[in-house]
Order: C-alpha cells, then sequence, then structure tokens
C-alpha cells in the first residue's frame, strides 16, 4: 500500500501537468552553406552538419536537416526533408537510431545517394529500452569517438569528390588535432571535481559515452535514451530518492529537453539545478557559447565541473594546432 502525503500528491499532479504539455519541441531544417556546382551533402543532426563544414570547407553545398536545439529522437519530417535527400549526392546521418524519423524517411524514399551512418564507426555501449538492449547512439560524449567520425566523414568526402583529397584530408587533421586537445583539456578539468562529487544525474540518458571517457558516473536520469519516453510520477519520485541517496549537490538539466520536471527533482530533492543547461542531442543556436561541437563540449564540461564543485580553466588550442 503507497500512502499518498500531501508532498507526493502535490509532485503527482505536477508530473500530470507536465506530461501534457510534452517534453520537447521540433523546428524547421537548416542550411548551413551554398555552393551552386558543388556536390550536395545533407547530414541530419547538428553534431554532425558542424564536423562535415569543418572537414569539407567550401569544396560542398552542405545542408543540415535538424536545426540547432532540435530533438533528433523526436523530429518529424517535413516534405522540405525529402527534397533535400532526394537531391543529395551524399547522407550523413548518426545511425543507431538517433533520428529515427529520418531514417525512416531514408529507408522508404529508396534514395540512390550514398548513405553513410558516421556515429556507428564508434562502438556502442548497450542501454536498456522498454526492457529490451539497444545501442546507445550519443557516441559523441567521448571526443575518441568523435575523431573516428571525423576519420569517417573525411573518407566519405573523398570518395564522393576525389579531387579534393588534400582539402578534406588537411582539414580533418586539423580539427583532429583540436579534439586531442580538447579530450586532454575534459580529462584535467573532471579532475578538479572531489571524487565523491563526481556524479552526474540529468534529464535523459544521454551521457554515458562522457561518463565511462571521463570517469564521472551518471548516477541517474529522468528518462532513458529516448526523449520520446514519458516518465510517470513513480519514475520522478524515484529519481528524488536516488538523489537524495547518492548525495550529488547538484543536477543538470538539457537545451534540448523541457526543464521543468528535472526542476521539480531538485526541489523535492533538496539539491541546486546547475545554472547551465547542457548540451546533449544538438549544438546551441549561432552566437551561445556551444554552436560547435567543441565549443559545445567545453561549455558542458565547464558547466559541469563548476557546478560539482571542481574549477575549471579555459580551453586553449596548442602551439601545434594554432600554427
Amino acid at each position: 500500500m503507497i500512502i499518498q502525503t500531501p508532498k507526493r500528491n502535490c509532485l503527482l499532479l505536477v508530473v500530470s501537468l507536465l506530461l501534457g504539455l510534452g517534453l520537447n519541441a521540433c523546428t524547421q531544417s537548416n542550411t548551413n552553406s551554398n555552393n551552386p556546382g558543388k556536390p550536395s551533402v545533407v547530414a541530419t543532426s547538428t553534431i554532425i552538419a558542424d564536423l562535415t563544414d569543418e572537414v569539407a570547407g567550401n569544396e560542398i553545398q552542405l545542408k543540415g536537416i535538424l536545426k540547432p536545439g532540435t530533438d533528433p529522437h523526436v523530429y518529424e519530417p517535413v516534405p522540405a526533408d525529402s527534397v533535400a535527400l532526394e537531391k543529395a549526392n551524399l547522407i550523413l546521418y548518426n545511425g543507431y537510431n538517433l533520428e529515427p524519423g529520418l531514417i525512416k524517411l531514408m529507408n522508404a524514399a529508396g534514395l540512390k545517394s550514398s548513405k553513410v551512418p558516421v556515429g556507428e564507426v564508434a562502438k556502442s555501449l548497450q542501454l536498456e529500452k522498454k526492457g529490451e538492449k539497444v545501442p546507445d547512439p550519443h557516441v559523441w560524449g567521448d571526443v575518441q569517438n568523435v575523431i573516428l567520425m571525423v576519420n569517417a566523414i573525411r573518407d566519405a568526402l573523398i570518395k564522393l569528390s576525389p579531387e579534393d583529397k588534400d582539402k578534406f584530408t588537411q582539414n580533418a587533421a586539423k580539427l583532429i588535432s583540436e579534439l586531442q586537445d580538447l579530450d586532454t583539456w575534459i580529462i584535467q578539468q573532471i579532475k578538479t571535481i572531489p571524487p565523491e562529487k563526481r556524479k552526474l544525474v540529468t534529464t535523459h540518458d544521454a551521457f554515458q559515452y562522457y561518463a565511462r571517457a571521463y570517469s564521472i558516473p551518471v548516477a541517474g536520469t529522468l528518462i532513458g535514451i529516448s526523449t520520446e519516453e514519458q516518465p510517470s510520477a513513480q519514475t520522478v519520485q524515484k529519481l528524488v530518492e536516488s538523489v537524495k541517496s547518492v548525495g550529488v549537490s547538484a543536477i543538470f538539466a538539457e537545451t534540448t529537453i523541457n526543464p521543468a520536471l528535472i526542476k521539480t527533482v531538485a526541489q523535492e530533492a533538496g539539491v541546486k539545478l546547475a545554472p547551465k543547461q547542457l548540451y546533449s542531442d544538438s549544438i546551441g543556436t549561432s552566437g551561445s557559447e556551444g554552436d560547435s561541437y567543441i565549443k559545445m563540449m567545453v561549455a558542458n564540461t565547464r558547466s559541469i565541473v563548476e557546478a560539482l564543485g571542481g574549477k575549471s580553466q579555459p580551453f586553449s588550442l596548442s602551439k601545434e594546432v594554432k600554427k
């Protein structure tokens, strides 16, 4: 028998109201560059679009389907997406079912363009979804995985446009050097957090690769690996109790998900909600502190470190990369 205390009744009401509002919002596609006469490349996620733009430079026409801030898990394709995919010479997507709506569209359309699931070059972690083990698609949380993705993007672009091989190779090498610096920097920053405080609690299960790579375990999440899941009042209450028991000093909202429920968890558990939301499934809007993959990872790391009692230093590239 479950005793319904006034606090629990209040929590149940809040959850019910918020579930009716939904956790996510979707927006229209975005064009990153326009170079008439160049090969047409479509990238599904904002992270892949950003990496592709860095490697390709001005040698392609790049179309990003998802706009910064859009949640790929629940994005519903629009007619313009079908047109872009049909015109593309190359489609770069994450894979591991990160963008199910777009993957379904690609498979149904019988497209003749080359399709490369660049996220699947990284070995996936297996997480539970609806009682089954499925690949975790959030591979970019580990910078070493992103280096593999950059190599895959480079190779796909070279196959598409062999005459630009030197350009793609040079750009990819520069980006990989920057990513190596980023990886080292993140490791150093996380180490400044007191060991007993190195625990992550976030809105959805998007940080397992980050947690494993940088030794900061995920202590709990409100929902699983896909934001299409809807947390019950019992799930929220369970997370509240978990947060209390593990003794975390702060928990984190995410930029692509309505923060209301995780705020409720923070209030009920009596812990601080970190002042800055984490970028999880998308880079930030233009001009924000997370408007590229590298800047997104820097912003996330600084937010985590500072909220959990560490001291972060500014990220800077090595002298070799700057040359």
